[in-house]
């Protein structure tokens, strides 16, 4: 299954959560290791609804970016 993650970068670390699976967050020091956390989340939450006999949330969040231009702000008249 493909699980949609929000990266967010803070000051200091990066966290990540995921929409389909309320409560799975993760934190790391790098993009890569919050990536690691977060992809071990979502299997031990998967394998426990697994082991208790509760289907697994079918993904249906997606992600997109959306490209904008800068706009430079109004000159004063």
């Amino acid at each position: 299954m493909d699980y949609a993650v929000v990266i967010e970068q803070g000051p200091d670390s990066f966290g990540a959560y995921v929409p389909d699976l309320p409560g799975r967050v993760a934190v790391g020091e790098s993009r890569d290791e919050v990536l690691a956390q977060i992809r071990e989340a979502i299997a031990l939450h998967l394998a426990a609804l697994r082991r208790e006999g509760t289907p697994c949330p079918e993904p249906t969040s997606t992600v997109a970016v959306v490209e904008v231009a800068a706009r430079r702000p109004a000159r004063p008249v």
